[in-house]
């Protein structure tokens, strides 16, 4: 059953990030184009076409949120007492802290909740992909910019988290169900959201694909070790404590504990190297987990079908 999961769900998710990287090797691609277009185009359309049709009760919508937040400050504690504990210096912490925070939600998470959990795996995967967003350009600038010297009012630390066209397209699509806006009826405007979002999953994976052919990390030992076992280990075996705890149960506790052992988000290396917080670092991270995911994915899938977490479950098919 591993074999079977990892082959249906997992390896369709390396063939594509093996395209991207084989590409870039070819034709040496644009990454900086490609990001921006998965920032300012696909990933706030693909929010504001699932959040606008959703199906998920506010009530469950929130503890997704707080269920989210949890995980995110369980991650920033647990990784602030190792890089303690090993003495690191304000930058490594700091790198540390958004290594294992923030993770993959979008280009990774979005086509795996898809594949795995086809009907309610996307529209959780929603409401974790906008607290993750929100949270890493407001808590994780704002770690990565707590070593240096601030310059201007504390308010304009803040600024670069309005620029993101994601929290736009959830406002959006909240107004739209609110007062119940007929955008759909609109084929014009409709159909070209709609091809935008089903390219997401496809345009992602190749994007993360070009991302890890122009990174070279260094080997896995110490902080580096220390941070992928936070991320991709502790991490999912907090969410299973969380899903008992809020009594989540059944296929939504399988997408949330599967979706916490995602892989570090590549924002984070991308806030590091703008604050100079250990950026090396951060890349390496990102590079490592992101191969090594699949693996754990895979496994945890693998124990959730065995019963494994009585509590959860995976949809039968």
């Amino acid at each position: 059953m591993f074999f079977e999961i990892f082959r249906d769900i997992c390896l369709p998710i390396l063939i594509l990030m093996s395209l991207g990287w084989i590409i870039d090797r070819k034709f040496d691609l644009n990454l900086d184009a490609l990001v921006k277009l998965n920032i300012y185009l696909f990933v706030p359309v693909f929010i504001f076409v699932r959040l606008s049709t959703s199906d998920l009760a506010g009530g469950d919508a929130l503890w997704v949120v707080f269920f989210t937040l949890c995980i995110i400050g369980s991650m920033g504690i647990g990784s602030w007492l190792v890089s303690r504990a090993r003495k690191d210096d304000e930058s490594e912490r700091t790198a540390m802290q958004l290594s294992t925070m923030f993770y993959n939600s979008g280009n990774w998470g979005i086509p795996l909740m898809t594949l795995a959990f086809s009907e309610l795996g996307p529209v959780v995967q929603v409401f974790v992909l906008a607290t993750m967003n929100i949270t890493t350009f407001s808590i994780g600038l704002f770690l990565a910019s707590s070593h240096q010297k601030k310059e201007g009012p504390f308010w304009r630390q803040f600024l670069p988290m309005l620029r993101q066209p994601s929290i736009y397209a959830i406002v959006s699509a909240l107004i739209i169900r609110r007062f119940e806006i007929p955008v759909q009826s609109i084929g014009f405007i409709w159909e070209p959201l709609e091809y935008i979002a089903a390219g997401l999953v496809a345009f992602a994976l190749i994007t993360l694909g070009v991302q890890l052919s122009k990174t070279k990390p260094p080997a896995i030992a110490g902080r580096v070790a220390w941070a992928l076992a936070l991320r991709l280990a502790v991490a999912p075996l907090i969410a299973i404590g969380l899903t008992f705890l809020f009594r989540f149960s059944g296929e939504m506790a399988a997408i949330l504990i599967v979706g916490a052992a995602s892989p570090t988000a590549v924002n984070t290396a991308l806030l590091a190297h703008e604050f100079k917080a250990d950026s090396r670092f951060a890349a390496a991270i990102v590079f490592y987990s992101t191969l090594i995911a699949g693996f754990v994915v895979a496994l945890l899938l693998f124990g959730i079908k065995s019963g494994w977490i009585p509590w959860a479950s995976m949809p039968s098919g």
